[in-house]
Order: structure tokens, then C-alpha cells, then sequence
């Protein structure tokens, strides 16, 4: 299983909208992507206007290439793109440890 994390900056203020955009777009679009496993979103308490995303894919290949050369990508970002204030930083991940 493959993390994809997210690093969002968004315009002052839309905060609200943007959760209510996010969460809802996670739920009818980016959920319906092929290897998608789940997700996270985090808001920052320092930085009201961060959040921090998290998407659990089967592989690296159905985020990169399945999901983002998709109708299901442009979708998303349709929604979710007008409230960034600049590129999102995005990584990837494998879990190397894990507590019980």
C-alpha cells in the first residue's frame, strides 16, 4: 500500500468552504478511483489555512498514472484547485513500521 501526502495552502478565509468541497469531492469523485484504499485530512491548528492530505492507493501507478491522467483527476481539481493558494506539495510514502 502506497501513501500519497499532500502538503495544501489555501486562501485566507476558505476554510469552510473548502472542507465542505474537499470532503465532498474525496466522497463522490477521488473515492471511485481505481486502487484508492481510503483517506485522511488534517487542518492545521498554527496554520488554519494548511492541510495536510492523505490518500492510501494499492499502488504508486493508481495515483500517478490511473487517477492523474483520469476524467476522475480534472474533476477533482475542478472542485477542490480554485481554493489553493499554490501548487500542493505531494509525496509518496510506503509504511516501514507500524505500532499495534
Amino acid at each position: 500500500m502506497i501513501l500519497e501526502i499532500a502538503d495544501i495552502r489555501i486562501h485566507p478565509g476558505q476554510q469552510a468552504a473548502f472542507e465542505a468541497a474537499i470532503e465532498g469531492a474525496l466522497h463522490s469523485i477521488v473515492s471511485q478511483a481505481q486502487g484508492y484504499r481510503g483517506h485522511k485530512v488534517n487542518k492545521g491548528i498554527e496554520s488554519p489555512e494548511r492541510y495536510v492530505l492523505m490518500i492510501y492507493w494499492d499502488t504508486l501507478e493508481d495515483h500517478t498514472v490511473s487517477f492523474r491522467q483520469s476524467a476522475l483527476f480534472t474533476q477533482w481539481r475542478a472542485i477542490v484547485g480554485p481554493f489553493f493558494a499554490g501548487p500542493p506539495v505531494v509525496e509518496h510514502f510506503t509504511l516501514q513500521s507500524k505500532s499495534d
